[in-house]
C-alpha cells in the first residue's frame, strides 16, 4: 500500500535516531514516518486525496514512535487531525507531527541551531525544524540573520559557539553558510532555497555557491530540502545525551 517506502530492520537502528529510505522525495511529496525513536516509513502523497495523506491506522498508532509528514497541505492537516486530535500542524513549514507519549516526557537530544537568512526562508526552516523535532533532536531557531545585516549574526556569535550542530538556510547568492562555517567548528549543513530574482535560477545560483563554500567541510542538500537537512543533522547528533 506503501510502496516508496521500506520499514527498517532494528538493526539499522540508531538510537534516539532512526531513518528514513525512500526513493521519492519530490517538493509535492508528503513524507509520513514513524521515527524519532521508532522505526520509519515513507510515502508519497502526490495526486492523493486528503483519505489516502498517510499510513495506515495501525502505522500512526504504534506506541513508542513519532509520527511526521512534510509538505502537507491544508487539506491533509485537516483530514488527520480530525483522525488524531493531537496532532501538530505548522503551516508555515507545511508539516504534520503527531508525537508518541515518550516523545512528550522525554528531553531532546543535542542542540541543533536552525539560521535561516530571511523570512522568506522561514518555510524551509521550519520543513527543518519540525523534522528535526519529530526526530528528537533539540532544536533552537535563529531567524533574519543574513549577510545583509551581518552585526545581526555576529551579534549571536555565543549562541552559535553553544550549538552541537546547525542547519544554515538560505537564498539569494547563499553567502551564509560559508559566513556561518567560518564561525563555528561543529557541523555545518547547508539549505540553499529558491527565493531570489532571476539569476538566482530557483535557488540555482545559491546550491552552486554551498557547493564551492571557501568554509571547509560545510554539507549541502538540495534546493528547499529542509528534511533532508533535518535527517543529516539527525545522524550526525543522534550519539549524543540527551540535553539538560
Amino acid at each position: 500500500m506503501w510502496p516508496l517506502g521500506a520499514w527498517m530492520p532494528p538493526q539499522h537502528s540508531t538510537g534516539c535516531g532512526t531513518f528514513l529510505r525512500s526513493s521519492f522525495l519530490s517538493p509535492s511529496s508528503i513524507i509520513i514516518a514513524a521515527c524519532g525513536r521508532g522505526i520509519l516509513k515513507s510515502s508519497s502523497a502526490r495526486g492523493k486525496p486528503s483519505s489516502r495523506s498517510g499510513p495506515s491506522p495501525n502505522d500512526w498508532s504504534r506506541p513508542a514512535a513519532d509520527s511526521a509528514g512534510t509538505r502537507a497541505t491544508p487539506e491533509q492537516a485537516v483530514a488527520l487531525e480530525a483522525r488524531f486530535p493531537e496532532l501538530q500542524w505548522n503551516p508555515l513549514g507545511r508539516t504534520v507531527y503527531l508525537p508518541s507519549p515518550a516523545a512528550v516526557s522525554s528531553p531532546g537530544t543535542g542542540d541543533l541551531l536552525i539560521v535561516s537568512a530571511g523570512t522568506s526562508d522561514l518555510p524551509v526552516a521550519e520543513e527543518a525544524a519540525a523534522t528535526a523535532t519529530a526526530f528528537g533532536l533539540c532544536v533552537g531557531r535563529l531567524t533574519d540573520i543574513g549577510v545583509a545585516g551581518i552585526h545581526r549574526l555576529l551579534n549571536q556569535s555565543r549562541r552559535l559557539a553553544q550549538a552541537d550542530a546547525v542547519i544554515v538556510v538560505a537564498g539569494m547568492e547563499g553567502a551564509l553558510p560559508s559566513v556561518v562555517g567560518g564561525m563555528v567548528s561543529v557541523p555545518v549543513i547547508a539549505v540553499p532555497t529558491s527565493v531570489g530574482y532571476g539569476a538566482s535560477f530557483g535557488g540555482l545560483a545559491a546550491l552552486l555557491a554551498m557547493l564551492n563554500s571557501c568554509a571547509a567541510g560545510v554539507t549541502v542538500v538540495n534546493i528547499d530540502n529542509g528534511f533532508g537537512a533535518a535527517v543529516a543533522a539527525s545522524r550526525i547528533l543522534s550519539k549524543r545525551p540527551p540535553s539538560a
